[in-house]
């Protein structure tokens, strides 16, 4: 009897603790000086931003359980850039929708039962550490990449990273050897309520830009990295180059036309202003891949550019 009062107390202490050992954790200090103990590694994450958390955790081979996506039109939700760049979205994957922008309900996020939440700037901590352990990443800074390797620090997959990063090098590499980029300008624009906006040093598409050092217009060379920059339509001459690309939400039911047609509204007459569209090198392109912070992303617009600015034969 006496060693059944000793036996049975302690099976029932290590069946309570059992999960606690199994959910080994550590210290991380998030985008906001938090310190928090997350999972060492973390099994059902919440992810609040799909363009910059969870496409990036997708190709780091961490399937988010749930994530925050967008609306469409016709009613259904999707995870930006996903499919496109993964394959993955909630309509090919057991990944549960969150909820668009800031109206995600902590209730949602509660009955998914994760282990780690991610939340995006616009979120409040507050609203959901209560849940599991929550930590801010700031998708407002310049480098969106920089998000990237945080996120493989947090999921432990550094060595993905590195594959993931080896495959880029080599991929810019092949562009900056067969192409005189300096030689070549290249600018990115959209006209954006009224404004000629320029991309040229934001997001995906900016860094291969950067990485492959093509020249640009002078009137967005003072532009930070990782920033875009609005300009009167006046300053449509101003953002001519060797290459113009022109963006569009493909994702949103919008078509090349849809660009160009807003480049006319902002600017009558736009192509008169480009030497670029008057040489057939205005080009249209989605706006979806060339933003998302993902390495497939940046290998097909490397290839893009090499397509692009390889002379034709016989030149």
């Amino acid at each position: 009897m006496n060693l059944l009062r000793v036996l049975i107390p302690t099976a029932l202490t290590l069946m309570l603790i059992g999960p606690t050992l199994a959910q080994e954790t550590r210290s991380f200090t998030d985008d906001a000086g938090r310190t928090v103990d997350i999972p060492a590694e973390p099994e059902r994450i919440a992810s609040l931003h799909d363009l910059f958390f969870s496409v990036p955790l997708i190709e780091l081979g961490v399937l988010p359980a749930g994530s925050h996506g967008r609306a469409g039109e016709d009613g259904s939700s999707f995870m930006r850039s996903s499919k496109m760049m993964t394959g993955v979205d909630f309509d090919t994957a057991d990944i549960a929708f969150l909820g668009t922008g800031t109206e995600i309900d902590p209730e949602t996020v509660a009955a998914l039962e994760p282990d780690l939440i991610i939340l995006s700037t616009n979120q409040d901590p507050e609203l959901f550490a209560h849940i599991a352990p929550t930590i801010l990443l700031d998708f407002d800074r310049s480098d969106k990449f920089e998000l990237y390797e945080r996120l493989a620090e947090i999921t432990g997959t550094q060595d993905r990273l590195a594959l993931l990063e080896a495959r880029y090098e080599q991929q810019i590499g092949q562009l900056r050897t067969l192409v005189d980029t300096g030689s070549i300008s290249v600018n990115v624009i959209a006209a954006v309520e009224g404004q000629i906006r320029s991309y040229r040093h934001f997001a995906a598409l900016g860094r291969v830009l950067d990485d492959a050092g093509f020249a640009m217009p002078e009137a967005v060379e003072d532009v930070a990295y990782g920033q875009l920059s609005d300009h009167s339509p006046e300053m449509l001459p101003a953002m001519d180059a060797d290459l113009v690309f022109v963006t569009y939400r493909a994702e949103m039911g919008e078509t090349p036309q849809d660009a160009y047609d807003l480049l006319e509204a902002a600017v009558p007459g736009y192509c008169a202003f480009l030497t670029a569209c008057q040489n057939g090198r205005l080009i249209a392109i989605p706006r979806d891949e060339t933003f998302v912070s993902s390495y497939g992303a940046l290998g097909m617009l490397t290839y893009t550019l090499l397509a692009l600015t390889t002379p034709p034969a016989g030149q």
